[in-house]
C-alpha cells in the first residue's frame, strides 16, 4: 500500500483528499496532510483521521510516506519540490509544474539527483474520450493533421480570485492560460505535435487581477498544421465549455462538454468497426470541471511506482507546457510572433 501525503490544503486538495481518504485508489492511502495555514490542514486531517502539519519538514520527519503530492500555489511549486526531493520520496505536483523554465529545470534536476520520480498532474490526458482521441492520433487515422483547437469557456468571478491573495498574480499564479487552460494547452500539443511558433492577444475583461482572464492564441506546428487556443474565465453566468477538436485529411474529432468529457464528433474515412458506437461509449458526465481524470491519474502513478510502467507526464513532459505558455506570454508582451525554442525576456509569469 503506497502512502501519500498532501502538501497544500486549498481548493484542489478537496478532490485529492477525497480520492485518497475514501480509498478510491487501489493500492493507495492518505497518510498525512500539511498546509502553512494550520486550520486548513487540520480540517482535512480530522476529516480523514490522518496526522496534519503546518511544516512540511516536520511532516516528512514524523510520517512514513512514499509519495508527496504538492498542491500549493503555482509560484511555490519549485521551492517545495526542490525541498521535498532531498527526502528521496516520489513527488506529484499539480499543474502548472512551475511558472518559469528555470524553476522547472531546478525541479527536474533535484528529483533526478535524489532518485525521485516526478509526476506532473495532467489528469485530462486520462479522460475517457481524450484517451480514445489519442489512440486515433497514434494510429495515424487523421492522416495529415490540419487544425487543432482547444476552448476553455469557464466562469471565475471576482470572489474566486479574492479567496487567496496569490490568485491572478504574475508571481504566484498567472492568468487563465497558466491556471485553467494549462491542461488544454497540454492536450493540444500532445495531439498535434511540437509547436513551431505562437502569436497571441489577451485582455483582463471582467475581474480585477494582474494577469489575463481572456486570451486567444494562433499556433503553428512543426508539421505544418495550425492551431487555435481560446481561453477565458469571463464566461457568464457559469461554466460553458472545455473542448478540443482535431481535424485531419482523413477525419475529424470533437470532444466537448464543460470538462472535455463528451465525444461529440467521431468521423473517419475509411471507417472502422466500432466507430458508430464511439459517441456513446466514450462520453462521461462528471460532476464538475475537474472531471474523472484524477482517479485514473493516481492509478497510473501507482502502476508506475509498483509495476515499472512508464511515467506518461514526467518533469520533461510537464516542462513543455511551461515553455509553450511562456512563449505565448512573450508574444502578448511583444506583440510579435514568438518561435520556440526560446529564452523569455519580457514574459511576466513567475517574476517577483
Amino acid at each position: 500500500m503506497l502512502k501519500f501525503a498532501l502538501v497544500g490544503c486549498g481548493r484542489i486538495a478537496k478532490r485529492h483528499s477525497e480520492l485518497l481518504g475514501n480509498n478510491q485508489i487501489e493500492g493507495a492511502e492518505l497518510a498525512a496532510v500539511c498546509d502553512g495555514v494550520a486550520s486548513k490542514s487540520s480540517q482535512i486531517g480530522k476529516q480523514f483521521n490522518v496526522p496534519f502539519y503546518s511544516d512540511m519538514d516536520e511532516m516528512m520527519a514524523s510520517t512514513d510516506v512514499d509519495i508527496v503530492v504538492v498542491l500549493t500555489p503555482s509560484g511555490l511549486h519549485a521551492e517545495h519540490v526542490v525541498n521535498l526531493a532531498k527526502y528521496g520520496k516520489h513527488i506529484m505536483v499539480e499543474k502548472p509544474m512551475a511558472l518559469t523554465l528555470d524553476d522547472a529545470d531546478a525541479m527536474i534536476g533535484a528529483c533526478d539527483q535524489n532518485g525521485c520520480k516526478l509526476f506532473v498532474i495532467k489528469q485530462n490526458r486520462f479522460n475517457v474520450p481524450v484517451v480514445k482521441l489519442r489512440e486515433a492520433v497514434e494510429q495515424k487515422r487523421f492522416g495529415q493533421l490540419v487544425l487543432g483547437t482547444v476552448r476553455v469557456r469557464w466562469a471565475r468571478h471576482q470572489a474566486y480570485y479574492d479567496q487567496d491573495s496569490w490568485r491572478g498574480t504574475w508571481a504566484m499564479d498567472g492568468g487563465v492560460l497558466t491556471n485553467q487552460a494549462s491542461h488544454h494547452v497540454d492536450m493540444l500539443e500532445w495531439m498535434m505535435g511540437d509547436v513551431e511558433s505562437v502569436f497571441a492577444k489577451s485582455t483582463t475583461a471582467l475581474v480585477d487581477i494582474e494577469a489575463e482572464d481572456t486570451a486567444v492564441v494562433t499556433v503553428k506546428f512543426k508539421n505544418g498544421a495550425l492551431g487555435i487556443i481560446e481561453a477565458t474565465t469571463a464566461t457568464r453566468p457559469s461554466d460553458l465549455e472545455g473542448s478540443i477538436s482535431i481535424l485531419g485529411a482523413n477525419g475529424s474529432v470533437v470532444i466537448g462538454g464543460f470538462a472535455v468529457n463528451q465525444m461529440q464528433t467521431w468521423k473517419f474515412e475509411p471507417s472502422l468497426p466500432g466507430d458508430s458506437d464511439v459517441l456513446e461509449a466514450f462520453s462521461v458526465n462528471p460532476p464538475n470541471v475537474y472531471g474523472f481524470g484524477h482517479q485514473a491519474y493516481y492509478e497510473h502513478v501507482v502502476e508506475c511506482v509498483n509495476g515499472g510502467k512508464q511515467n506518461l507526464v514526467d518533469g520533461l513532459e510537464g516542462r513543455k507546457s511551461i515553455e509553450l505558455i511562456s512563449a505565448i506570454y512573450e508574444s502578448i508582451e511583444t506583440g510579435k510572433e514568438v518561435f520556440l525554442r526560446f529564452s523569455p525576456e519580457l514574459c511576466k509569469l513567475g517574476q517577483r
